[in-house]
């Protein structure tokens, strides 16, 4: 049995994928909807440490929001912390 904590990076990932398609699917056949409320998880669910994981480091990941704010993680982030969805910016 796997609970909330368990959630694998592809399966957030594809959920997601499935919230933002919904919204541009009815977009896009003309019905008027409204934007679903950004969710975010909680810094438990996807292992949230306040110390970087070699060069991963919140500052450098494509969700940090400065100063201290993630557009997928709840809390006070750190910029050098670290989590399972740390995705490098693009250079």
């Amino acid at each position: 049995m796997t609970g909330p904590q368990d959630i694998s990076r592809r399966r957030m990932l594809t959920i997601a994928a499935g919230v933002t398609g919904t919204s541009i699917g009815a977009a896009m056949i003309g019905t008027p909807t409204p934007a679903p409320a950004a969710t975010k998880v909680a810094q438990t669910v996807v292992k949230y440490q306040d110390t970087p994981k070699g060069d991963q480091h919140c500052e450098n990941c494509l969700h940090f929001e400065p100063p201290s704010s993630c557009q997928t993680v709840a809390g006070t982030i750190s910029p050098q912390g670290w989590c399972m969805i740390y995705a490098k910016k693009p250079t």
